[in-house]
């Protein structure tokens, strides 16, 4: 019966009771206008919750069951002990498969640093041994007492030193994005209130009088409530459409863009923008309430 009560007070109200409160001026635009920006916000930062999840995720996969193994030995032993390596990989339960990178491949992964005419062929550059693990994983300790004993010029990199600060990274992003969507709800909340103050405040005379004629509190305080939740509700439309239409315009997912891309939603999270104007109706329906029930008690 209470959201029955308060759906009714918001969306059906009562023409006498409106008159209460100006339709217009500064209180109104000012809820517009925080419930507005408030609500364009909150979609941002509801994209970077949702995108830095997705990011954590993604890093994670790629690098939880991939390996790498680094082989430094004299020209004469690089070919000896990469096949070696390779040997003792294929025997090691948990690795699904090992592969010795070619020149090519190397050559890409230093063109960043180096340019692409790095001639990897007459430099002494480490061999770089791909590793896929299968769902179980290995036991890098013992194969990193393994590759000690018989290839001693193998160094193994399982990536978790990469992997856990990025994936922190993405969680703390995450969170940052949450952090974010409460302070805006609260801000938002502030400042309804303070609109609602003033309005209570310039409409004190027209409240005495409506109390001189039999008008009880809350009749009075239903009338503001009204005009302010239809107000954060309309403003936070409002700027929740712009917000979908600026992350729109955001660079979609490219690898080569790596976190600075595809920020925006994806699949069912669309649809969590929408939550966006009811929940700010709802912060508007209970910060307007208290601020009435408040100032209309200190004006008695």
């Amino acid at each position: 019966m209470t959201l029955l009560n308060a759906l009714s007070t918001v969306f059906i109200g009562d023409a006498q009771a409106d008159r209460v409160v100006p339709p217009t001026g500064f209180t109104a635009r000012l809820t517009l206008f925080v419930a507005g920006t408030m609500a364009f916000l909150a979609v941002f930062a509801l994209a970077l919750s949702l995108a830095s999840g997705r990011l954590a995720k993604r890093w994670g996969d790629e690098l939880a069951q991939s390996s790498t193994l680094r082989i430094s030995a004299p020209a004469g032993q690089m070919d000896a002990q990469t096949e070696a390596a390779l040997a003792l990989l294929q025997s090691t339960p948990g690795v699904a498969s090992a592969r010795a990178l070619s020149s090519e491949e190397q050559r890409a992964l230093l063109a960043p640093w180096f340019g692409p005419d790095l001639p990897v062929d007459t430099l002494p550059i480490p061999q770089l041994i791909e590793i896929l693990e299968t769902d179980d994983g290995y036991d890098a300790a013992g194969l990193r007492l393994r590759l000690q004993a018989e290839v001693p010029g193998a160094v193994l990199d399982d990536h978790t030193r990469w992997r856990k600060p990025l994936e922190r990274a993405a969680g703390r992003l995450r969170l940052l994005g949450w952090v974010a969507i409460l302070l805006i709800g609260a801000t938002t909340a502030a400042m309804i209130t303070l609109a609602a103050n003033a309005a209570l405040a310039a409409n004190a005379q027209v409240i005495a009088v409506l109390r001189l004629i039999g008008a009880r509190d809350s009749y009075i305080a239903r009338a503001f409530v009204r005009r302010f939740t239809l107000r954060a509700l309309f403003g936070a439309a409002t700027g929740t459409v712009l917000g979908i239409g600026a992350v729109l315009l955001l660079p979609a997912a490219q690898p080569e863009g790596g976190f600075l891309t595809g920020l925006g939603f994806a699949g069912t999270g669309w649809l969590l923008p929408l939550l966006v104007p009811p929940l700010a109706a709802i912060v508007a329906y209970a910060a307007t309430g208290a601020a009435a029930r408040r100032t209309l008690a200190e004006l008695a």
